[in-house]
């Protein structure tokens, strides 16, 4: 019986939203002012109107510690945002019309930086990251469900994979190459437990 196949892949695919969050929060609107010419002008929230006196760009630091610039559209609508934690990590976002999320760029808190691209409905369908170890993985999403069903990624070694994910994300298909440069194919059931591979090897093999 073969045992529980660990795929290499496991290491490298990320699930879930980087960045984490959707739209940030929509800011209220008040304007800080300085009669005259100053070289320094501080404030707790700056304001950008256009000529109608529409609401268009908000800078402000949160309570938190978090830097927010924030881009509204003419219809007042969070198109685009950048913001900066007290940590350090950053992030920008770009919204639709709606508010959901369609492009987040910047560096989770777990220290990976990639990109993620998000569906019509705001649902995360492909991500490009690098973890601070420097594994790199690029997933593709289910636009329907969210799970993972393609990642192609390549670990700290070097050695890179191939994976495919059935429709509850579990991992069913791997195409790898190992650090001495041999390749493999390991097919696995729902369970994750392997039921084919190449090469095969016998159970008196020596490793």
């Amino acid at each position: 019986m073969r045992k529980k196949q660990t795929f290499l892949y496991a290491a490298l695919t990320l699930t879930g939203a980087f960045i984490g969050g959707a739209a940030m929060t929509q800011l209220a609107a008040s304007v800080a002012m300085a009669e005259g010419r100053a070289r320094t002008v501080s404030a707790e929230q700056f304001v950008l109107l256009d000529s109608a006196g529409s609401k268009r760009a908000v800078m402000n630091v949160a309570t938190d510690g978090t830097t927010h610039l924030a881009m509204f559209d003419g219809s007042a609508r969070n198109r685009a945002d950048f913001r900066v934690t007290r940590a350090g990590d950053s992030a920008l976002g770009f919204y639709d019309q709606n508010g959901s999320p369609r492009v987040l760029v910047g560096e989770s808190l777990g220290g990976r930086d990639g990109i993620a691209i998000y569906s019509t409905g705001g649902r995360q369908i492909a991500t490009l990251s690098v973890s601070q170890d420097n594994q790199a993985s690029l997933t593709l999403y289910d636009p329907n469900t969210g799970k993972a069903r393609a990642g192609l990624g390549t670990a700290s070694n070097g050695s890179p994979a191939l994976a495919l994910f059935d429709q509850n994300g579990s991992d069913r298909a791997e195409i790898h190459v190992k650090p001495n440069g041999k390749p493999g194919i390991v097919l696995a059931d729902e369970n994750n437990k392997s039921i084919a591979g190449m090469p095969m090897h016998s159970a008196s093999a020596q490793p």
